[in-house]
């Protein structure tokens, strides 16, 4: 019986296939820095497979490779990490098996599949394709970085305009402005701006880091893409039909007695500091639509270094507007007379923004971005 084993065993290991496999990842890729160690795993484990590396974020050259499998797979770049093996295509790590079947599990059936029954490795798939284009892939994932914080300037100039945040903020400065004292009216505005600042990025940040924990995949993309849709239609709603059915996209008007009660209670530059981030809680439900498609997008197709400079310029753009009026209303502009302008520029402001961000959502399901 013994002998029958170790001749099954020896039979085995004679007919069984080497298989090789290419491994795409970026430097600072969280989900790239969890395959990596499962590969090395599948390597101890089956002697038979060997996984290529090539990061991409910083070698063009491995760039280039990784857009020519794609093509001889006859797929597109849909971000890292992405593993070719036989004639599959697994990209992104998802453990749980959140969106299909676990990345671990596939990983490891199609390796046992291989060195059974063999698979062409990646690198013959290359010779055997026909390549219609040799064009550069662009650092980051296959996208143009120049879309890409286009993108985040047009995500970033909607929620800049949005009514929600002026109208907090005229608030804030005719409160303290019946001090008479514009210079401290300054500091409360800048101070409140800042705190804004602060705060929406390091909601960002997090919100940026969960996206990436539970796996950036196309499905999030397109969910992403769907979200600015419908926030972009319900803004031009609020334009052609202000309050319509109910619904704004802006501050609840249930909450909109605490706000104020709030924002009132403030005589100084470090409570406008303080009241600033808990103001921008009261403003998410308005401000959040723009900022989370920018969110999904980042997740999917920037560094973490490069997420946080464009989560920089992002809220900072944000703010321009806020510095911009307390700028003004500490020259002399009258906090009435911006309120009177907000009010009368309310739904085309809505308008604005909605068609900003339907396009971008349109441009996030087509694939543009």
């Amino acid at each position: 019986m013994k002998g029958k084993f170790l001749l099954l065993l020896l039979i085995s290991s004679v007919f069984a296939y080497n298989v090789t496999a290419y491994f795409f990842w970026g430097q600072g890729c969280p989900h790239c820095a969890k395959e990596e160690p499962f590969l090395e795993q599948m390597e101890a484990k089956y002697p038979e497979f060997h996984a290529e590396r090539f990061e991409i974020y910083r070698n063009t050259t491995n760039r280039a490779l990784f857009k020519r499998t794609a093509e001889a797979y006859n797929t597109t770049i849909q971000g890292v990490p992405t593993l070719f093996i036989g004639n599959k295509v697994i990209v992104g790590w998802d453990p749980r098996g959140i969106f299909g079947e676990p990345t671990p599990k596939a990983i490891e059936n199609t390796i046992k599949e291989c060195i059974t029954y063999g698979c062409p490795s990646p690198g013959e798939k290359i010779e055997n394709a026909t390549f219609v284009t040799t064009k550069e892939v662009s650092p980051v994932e296959g996208v143009n970085l120049l879309s890409l914080v286009s993108a985040v300037i047009a995500g970033s100039a909607v929620d800049a305009i949005n009514p929600c945040a002026f109208a907090v903020l005229i608030i804030l400065l005719t409160t303290i402005l019946v001090a008479g004292d514009r210079f401290r009216v300054l500091k409360a505005g800048i101070a409140f701006s800042l705190a804004i600042f602060i705060s929406y990025f390091l909601m960002g940040l997090g919100l940026f880091s969960a996206i990436q924990w539970a796996g950036a995949t196309r499905t999030i993309y397109y969910i992403v893409g769907a979200l600015a849709v419908v926030v972009g239609l319900l803004n031009i709603k609020d334009y052609l039909r202000y309050g319509g059915g109910g619904f704004v996209m802006e501050v609840p008007q249930s909450w909109r007695p605490t706000l104020k009660r709030i924002i009132k209670s403030v005589t100084s530059a470090p409570g406008a500091f303080f009241i600033g981030f808990i103001v921008s809680l009261f403003l998410l439900p308005c401000t959040s639509g723009p900022y989370i498609v920018v969110l999904g997008l980042l997740a999917r197709r920037a560094t973490q270094a490069l997420a946080i400079m464009l989560l920089l310029l992002y809220n900072a753009i944000f703010i321009l507007p806020m510095l911009f009026i307390t700028f003004m209303v500490y020259k002399g502009l009258s906090p009435e007379r911006v309120e009177k302008w907000r009010k009368g520029k309310l739904r085309h402001l809505h308008l604005v923004a909605g068609i900003i961000i339907l396009g971008l959502g349109i441009a996030l399901l087509m694939g543009v971005l």
